[in-house]
């Protein structure tokens, strides 16, 4: 005992010589670079305190071989002040192939400038009085889907405003095998008890038949669900009504039904090798009410949009909730944007539906020609298949070809690509940086060819 607490004396010792040897905060302002006198003073201060706080921890908790002196806090203080003058949300070169990828904000989107100054959001220029900012997608909605549409701030938000303004204090019918997870822990059952609606299971896992819906319809029923499985498949022995037959069903008890399409496929992907249902296949077959993405298959920013009969859309506008569910103005104008591209036909103006429809041997002729001009890299180029991504079409992937890079340390080669300016995304498979120009913009493959280049030169 007495060896332990002789230990945790010279410990204790060593820890109070090494907190007295830190600099006091005058001192490390006085070291500072003449420099940062363009930051606020109380933010430079602030800094200074940050630091020191956080090495009094590292001492306090043993990690801290030294003391730091007021040149090593300095540098630290001034790194920490360059961090905050550099964006954290930043473009990136995405080299995986993976067209809507999650983590790298789903959907790429265009060139588009934010308005400057004031606009037109809610505010009718030919009447001159307040107007409504649906005005700016509702017109455009209506001509793609043939349906009046609004949109909320993401799709888990519209399935949520849907469900609260047609289902609350009542019953929804859904099946078991579409109670699906949609992203980062966020669950259909959830978003359902949240709404004020009470979720009514019926069939199993792997079949449900149109007579489970009509066996759990009772006085308290209010909605009949159908959530389309866009981000996973359940294969072998299974089977679901069709839609056309929940329709006669809702028709049949006075009951609207409701599909969340999740993938919001507008666009007929089917000739790119991509079969997902689109969203005017389930208005014309008769859902009342269809929501879905705008930052998946649409191609858009981050929406949810919901759509269908006139009666039902009013009502969901007129919900408190959308007023705290709705889009701001930077989205609405990007939205806005990506409809009118959709409705004209301009596929190529929708970066995803561009990356999509590109040809392989486009992209293996891109390949070979980046490829040449790093003759100093050991390149193979393969063929390889494009994910979908984004949730959306599930064991789904399109025909690609892959740069196959050669080196040393593929994973310490894959850390300094992300750490390029601008970071490089790219997968590691078989030791060997893999490289899928398909989401790779080509006023990226410069960029790119100046990071593998720089790679090559610190192998």
């Amino acid at each position: 005992m007495r060896r332990l607490s002789a230990k945790r004396t010279i410990e204790f010792v060593a820890q109070t010589e090494k907190l007295r040897e830190l600099p006091a905060v005058h001192e490390v302002l006085d070291h500072l670079s003449p420099a940062l006198a363009r930051f606020p003073r109380s933010v430079v201060v602030a800094e200074v305190r940050r630091v020191l706080d956080l090495k009094r921890r590292e001492i306090r908790g043993g990690s801290a071989a030294a003391a730091d002196g007021c040149a090593s806090v300095a540098a630290r203080v001034q790194t920490a002040l360059a961090s905050i003058e550099r964006p954290s949300l930043r473009r990136v070169i995405n080299a995986t192939g993976v067209v809507l990828h999650t983590n790298l904000g789903r959907a790429p989107l265009g060139p588009l400038a934010p308005l400057p100054g004031y606009s037109n959001l809610e505010f009718d220029l030919t009447a001159g009085r307040r107007g409504k900012r649906d005005t700016h997608t509702l017109a455009l909605l209506e001509r793609l889907l043939g349906a009046p549409g609004i949109a909320v701030n993401n799709n888990a938000a519209a399935v949520f405003l849907a469900l609260n303004e047609l289902a609350v204090g009542g019953e929804v019918i859904v099946s078991r095998g579409e109670l699906i997870e949609i992203g980062d822990g966020f669950r259909i059952p959830e978003i359902m008890s949240r709404s004020g609606a009470v979720l009514r299971e019926v069939g199993t896992t792997n079949r449900t038949r149109i007579e489970d819906y009509r066996d759990a319809i009772n006085e308290r029923t209010r909605l009949l669900l159908r959530v389309h499985p866009s981000n996973f498949r359940i294969s072998g022995f299974t089977g679901r009504p069709p839609l056309s037959a929940l329709v006669e069903l809702g028709r049949e008890r006075g009951l609207p039904v409701y599909e969340d399409l999740g993938s919001g496929c507008i666009a007929d992907l089917a000739p790119f090798g991509i079969e997902e249902p689109l969203v005017t296949d389930s208005l014309a077959a008769g859902a009342d009410l269809v929501s879905f993405s705008g930052d998946k298959l649409l191609g858009g920013p981050q929406a949810g949009i919901l759509a269908g009969r006139p009666e039902l859309v009013v009502r969901l506008r007129r919900n408190p909730l959308f007023r705290a569910l709705r889009l701001d103005k930077l989205i609405c104008q990007v939205l806005e944007s990506t409809l009118r591209n959709l409705l004209l036909e301009q596929w190529d103006a929708i970066p995803a539906l561009a990356m999509i429809r590109q040809p392989a041997e486009e992209i293996r002729g891109r390949a070979e020609t980046l490829a040449a001009r790093l003759s100093g890299l050991r390149i193979e180029i393969l063929e390889g298949r494009s994910l979908i991504g984004g949730g959306a079409t599930p064991e789904q992937s399109i025909t690609t070809w892959l740069m196959a890079v050669d080196c040393p340390d593929a994973a310490a080669a894959e850390r300094r690509l992300r750490a390029g300016d601008p970071p490089v995304i790219a997968r590691i498979e078989n030791d060997r940086l893999l490289f899928d120009l398909r989401t790779v913009f080509p006023e990226e493959e410069a960029e790119l060819a100046a990071a593998l280049e720089g790679l090559y030169a610190r192998s």
